[in-house]
């Protein structure tokens, strides 16, 4: 059975929307991540520290990690509880892209690969737009799998781009 049809192969190249961070870099939140994450440089913290970067800056990763559901806007699960057809699985939705119709199958994370080129600094806004690359089929002993390659790009509101992911995601 294969799984990756042409229904799916249409997938490959679509993008989602470009869209802002419910917040802007807040030092708050700035500090509670690089503290979660062990990494005290003062960079993080004041903007004397990180002169060389124009002002207080937050850690590489943490523009990805920045995306959450802004407080009064629909829950995805909730509004979705009572499909019979949703497994709760929802891929698409932190990163904008319109959902894969893989019903049924198991979502695993097949890793990520994170190309970084500057910092977010205490107060910008930052955006995300991501598309798929590519979705594979791969036999194995189990079965056929797919690896699906979404590659999403963080960049300020003034277009600086920060950070490119380019993550994996397995089904079977």
């Amino acid at each position: 059975m294969a799984l990756l049809t042409d229904e799916v192969r249409a997938y490959i190249g679509r993008e989602g929307p470009p869209f802002p961070a419910c917040d802007t870099v807040e030092a708050g939140a700035v500090r509670r991540y690089a503290q979660a994450i062990m990494d005290a440089d003062p960079a993080y913290a004041s903007a004397e520290a990180g002169a060389r970067y124009g002002g207080a800056v937050a850690p590489p990763l943490y523009p990805s990690f920045m995306f959450r559901t802004p407080f009064g806007a629909p829950d995805v699960l909730t509004d979705r509880a009572h499909d019979p057809d949703f497994d709760g699985i929802v891929m698409g939705v932190g990163n904008g892209l319109p959902e894969l119709p893989l019903h049924g199958l198991a979502l695993l994370n097949g890793g990520a690969e994170v190309e970084f080129y500057s910092y977010a600094r205490h107060g910008e806004r930052v955006l995300q737009k991501s598309r798929y690359a590519d979705i594979q089929e791969k036999q194995t002993k189990s079965g056929p799998m797919l690896l699906v390659i979404i590659e999403t790009e963080f960049t300020t509101e003034a277009g600086q781009l920060l950070l490119r992911a380019r993550k994996t995601i397995i089904r079977r």
